[in-house]
């Protein structure tokens, strides 16, 4: 046995048995026959509630709470009934591959295979969604991508009248358009970025959720009579709120004809484009300057990874690039004159991502992807894209067959708004929210609620790979008993 530091009780000597050990806990955890954390929470929390420890318990003590306390009273997100929030838990993948950055390489950088597939995966992603033309990088996800592709489109608007705003500063009023059904995390990105979140103009959308081109249109040509300076023009490929898709084409061909930054927000939807039958919604993404996707999302990788891709990512260089630290470019031959030839991994950083955004430290999250890709394959993301449509298609189709059930949003992507109703309840919001809450604390189908023209819906967003359609099935089943339930208490 290997000497280790105090307290470390031969970690490395062991890992194996213990990831065995943890592994069995997620097992068992996966198959979702436990109740709720919170109903629990008196008793994990008086376990979990300790002061801080003076002397170490162990290894051994660790792994036996995580086991018997931690793991048991996880989230409900990586239920295959969970279709609230845009989010999912990892394939199994997506876990082996981010376990082993984990250890083997900690940081995405130096001349290391994990580095090597940080570009390859980026490749092989836009490859998948065709957009081959453009390169990109992996951050924490939609937030700090969006951040950084409105961070190169700043770049690009201000160089083009001789401004570097990443070295002097923003010297003017901006603008960037987004719909009505625009993520709020771009608002936050004009907020952090100097521009402003009230620089972020609002552009109207139709009933289906899709941003009106003469409304957006209008808004560029005021604000081109008021001398301010248009920035971005930000499209959706998959709203959060209701799945729609812009008229990418259409908004594509404004931006280029105004010589406008493009850039389409696919953090959820981009990988719809792989469903043959919605393909050509996504057309004009060729316009587009900058695209992100979430593959923490509909793609079932870890949370923490999303990409930005770019057609010129030197913007991204000249926007995020750090000031030179000694620390650093001093301690490697990176584009050494005396030193040509690398012979070790350290010799380099690698591609430098921590010059394309806002991250120094990061962790290996190409591997996560590759690894996904690899196992299943373009057809087997295919398959899973239309198998979740497919779904929110089937609870389309029965809410048009059933009286007691109204769709607010027909379906582009693998997202369904619908509503129970009943003529003897006049307030069909709080039926509706009442339904909700009741389906959710049954702890088996845990859809999200939205507002679609004004009305409350039922929102189920299928993106998670072990979700099957029993379990739309199910969650219809539910939402009908639960409704009648209320409808019968209301009336008595």
């Amino acid at each position: 046995m290997s000497k280790q530091h105090p307290g470390d009780e031969a970690v490395t000597d062991q890992i194996a048995h213990f990831l065995q050990q943890i592994g069995i806990s997620l097992d068992e955890f996966l198959k979702f026959e436990h109740a709720d954390a919170f109903q629990r929470s008196k008793s994990w929390k008086a376990q979990l509630d300790q002061p801080l420890p003076l002397q170490g318990e162990g290894i051994e003590a660790v792994v036996s709470e995580l086991r018997q306390t931690v793991i048991p009273n996880g989230s409900a997100v990586p239920n295959p009934g969970f279709s609230s929030f845009i989010t999912t838990g990892a394939t199994t993948a997506s876990t082996l591959a981010f376990t082993a950055a984990n250890i083997a390489s900690p940081q995405r950088y130096m001349g290391t295979a994990f580095n090597f597939l940080e570009e390859k995966s980026l490749e092989w992603l836009a490859d998948m969604f065709t957009i081959p033309q453009m390169k990109g990088v992996y951050s924490s996800g939609g937030s700090v991508a969006n951040l950084i592709a409105l961070g190169a489109a700043r770049q690009s608007a201000f160089e083009k009248i001789a401004i570097d705003p990443a070295a002097d500063g923003v010297d003017r009023p901006v603008s960037i358009y987004a719909s009505e059904e625009c993520h709020h995390t771009i608002q936050r990105s004009a907020g952090v970025l100097g521009i402003g979140r009230r620089a972020v103009k609002s552009v109207a959308c139709d009933s289906m959720g899709r941003m009106q081109v003469e409304k957006l249109q209008a808004a560029v040509e005021n604000d081109l009579k008021q001398n301010i300076l248009p920035l971005a023009i930000v499209a959706n490929a998959g709203s959060t709120n209701t799945g729609a898709i812009d008229p990418l084409t259409e908004i594509g061909q404004l931006a280029h004809r105004y010589g406008i930054w493009f850039h389409v927000d696919g953090a959820y939807g981009l990988p719809g484009i792989l469903d043959a039958r919605i393909a050509p919604l996504f057309q004009g993404l060729e316009f587009a300057d900058s695209v992100i996707v979430d593959p923490h999302k509909w793609l079932g990788a870890s949370i923490g990874i999303a990409a930005t891709f770019v057609k010129d990512r030197d913007l991204l260089l000249r926007a995020f690039t750090q000031e030179p630290a000694d620390y650093l470019e001093g301690s490697v031959d990176q584009n050494s004159e005396t030193t040509p030839s690398l012979e070790h991994s350290m010799d380099d950083f690698g591609i430098p991502y921590f010059d394309y955004g806002v991250e120094l430290s990061a962790p290996s999250r190409g591997v996560v992807v590759w690894a996904m890709l690899k196992e299943i394959g373009v057809e087997g993301m295919r398959n899973r894209v239309v198998r979740h449509n497919d779904m929110a298609r089937y609870l389309s189709d029965f809410c048009h067959q059933h009286n007691h059930l109204e769709v607010l949003c027909e379906p582009t992507l693998s997202i369904c708004c619908f509503r129970y109703r009943d003529e003897s309840i006049n307030d069909l919001d709080q039926l509706n929210q009442r339904i909700h809450r009741r389906l959710i604390r049954e702890n088996k189908f845990m859809p999200s609620t939205t507002r679609v023209n004004g009305q409350l819906a039922i929102r189920p967003c299928f993106v998670g790979a072990r979700s099957e359609q029993k379990h739309a099935e199910g969650m219809l089943q539910s939402i009908l008993r639960i409704g009648e339930q209320l409808v019968q208490e209301s009336n008595t």
